[in-house]
């Protein structure tokens, strides 16, 4: 088999313009202490909330609702792929590194969205 190299240390056993054509918009969602690594576009403000909400309470069973359909947690992706962020309010505050990724994506000029709404 042949690997492709895609570029920031990326591999693909099909040709980079085939491998990168199929990933959808990645981005981080940030809930306090917590962080979600979604695919799927930016969400505005109500659906984020709903989001954190919905990742982080436990719900053994639970279905995901319908309206947040186009978003699935990442569990391994690059940071050279997140193209937004979100924060949404917690009662505790950002972890170290997860700050830190933020100020590497605010430096890139990824534009990081905060919710004013306040935990639910």
């Amino acid at each position: 088999m042949s690997w492709y190299t895609c570029g920031a240390g990326r591999y693909s056993a099909e040709p980079c313009g085939f491998f990168f054509s199929k990933t959808k918009m990645v981005g981080i969602l940030v809930h306090g202490n917590n962080h979600f690594i979604l695919s799927g576009p930016r969400p505005d403000e109500p659906t984020a909330l709903a989001l954190a909400r919905h990742w982080s309470i436990i719900q053994i069973g639970e279905p995901k609702p319908q309206s947040l359909g186009q978003w699935q947690i990442r569990t391994k992706e690059f940071r050279e792929n997140l193209e937004w962020a979100v924060i949404v309010p917690a009662d505790r505050d950002i972890s170290p590194g997860v700050a830190q990724l933020l100020a590497e994506l605010s430096a890139r000029g990824v534009a990081i969205d905060r919710s004013n709404r306040g935990c639910w």
